[in-house]
């Protein structure tokens, strides 16, 4: 396995990294963790690191993307307790006026780590403390896959439909889903994968604020023949609050990429194809897609709005899930359809 990458110092810009194994002396897993401002939950999340019952060698690997708060300090401080149990750990930052962006930061933490796997986790959530034993087990097993879990979701309550989605679609709807506005199906913050699966992917994208750099990493390793597996386990606290980054993405700088994803991987495989949705979203969709496309779609939007029992298969879905109280699941079966291959979802 080749050397882990050093960050260089460039004036007061960045840091080299300190801490860690000796140059070339890898470990198992490296814990990747990107952070801005996370003063507050910092102690919760080191705390719950400590705390893994895994066997094997770790590492936590930070880097601090210019907070302002005492994050480094936090952080700092608990260096040595880490240590005491077996997790080296690697910390380093830029002190530049603004941030970078996550995909910045999660790049950084991982070129100056070392271990063979990478579970990557945000400074605002808890990982249970079989997270990284079981994870790094399914991983071993699925060297090309992204590798997530099951989430508890606080506040009890918050995103409720989002949170079942995440634990509940079937191992097939892994790949089914993959065009939902849910994003990845599994979600940013339970990732696991092997460090030559993020490097023959990777890097992630780095342009700051706005950019989903996890849906085009997850839509990049599909591109690439990788699967995607869960563990049906809850081994996260996965927190929502108002600051976190994922609400500066716009919904419609997510819907162009799903809709070029469709087209990439679906719609040019269908010689015709129905959309299932007359109203708003169903329009949006066909007013999205190229004009090659369009023509795929039957009826035609001028021609009068078909029952679902008269039109033609395939579908593109643009109903939301799990908002019509088992009435479009109804329908789907009574016409005896299967997912990934008579419909996909696009909600």
């Amino acid at each position: 396995m080749n050397p882990p990458k050093r960050l260089r110092s460039t004036g007061d810009e960045e840091e080299t990294p300190t801490g860690g194994k000796e140059e070339g002396g890898a470990v198992d897993v490296s814990i990747v963790m990107p952070m801005y401002n996370a003063s507050c939950w910092l102690d919760e999340c080191l705390q719950a690191i400590l705390h893994q019952d895994y066997t094997g060698t770790m590492e936590l690997s930070v880097f601090d993307d210019a907070s302002t708060d005492d994050s480094r300090t936090v952080v700092e401080g608990w260096k040595e307790r880490l240590e005491e149990r077996g997790v080296s750990v690697v910390i380093s930052g830029h002190n530049s006026s603004q941030p970078r962006g996550v995909g910045y930061a999660k790049n950084k933490a991982v070129s100056q780590s070392c271990g063979q796997y990478l579970c990557f986790q945000d400074a605002d959530d808890l990982m249970l403390p079989q997270r990284v034993g079981l994870q790094y087990d399914a991983s071993v097993l699925h060297p090309h896959s992204l590798i997530g879990c099951q989430v508890q979701r606080v506040p009890e309550g918050s995103t409720e439909r989002y949170t079942r989605w995440i634990n509940m679609i079937s191992q097939d709807q892994l790949l089914t889903q993959v065009y939902t506005s849910h994003g990845p199906t599994v979600v940013m913050p339970t990732w696991f994968c092997s460090r030559n699966w993020y490097l023959k992917v990777g890097p992630f994208d780095e342009g700051g604020k706005g950019v989903p750099e996890d849906l085009i990493f997850f839509y990049q390793s599909l591109r690439q023949g990788g699967g995607v597996a869960r563990v049906d386990q809850c081994l996260l606290v996965y927190r929502y609050h108002e600051k976190a980054t994922t609400h500066s993405v716009t919904e419609e700088t997510i819907w162009k990429l799903r809709v070029d994803f469709l087209q990439e991987r679906v719609l040019s495989q269908w010689e015709s194809f129905t959309i299932w949705n007359a109203g708003k979203q169903g329009r949006k969709l066909y007013r999205s897609l190229s004009p090659t496309n369009q023509k795929k779609q039957r009826p035609k939007p001028k021609v009068p709005v078909l029952h679902y029992k008269d039109a033609s298969a395939p579908f593109i879905i643009c109903v939301k899930l799990d908002m019509t109280g088992g009435v479009l699941e109804e329908n789907l079966n009574s016409l005896q359809l299967k997912e990934g291959t008579d419909y996909y979802h696009f909600n």
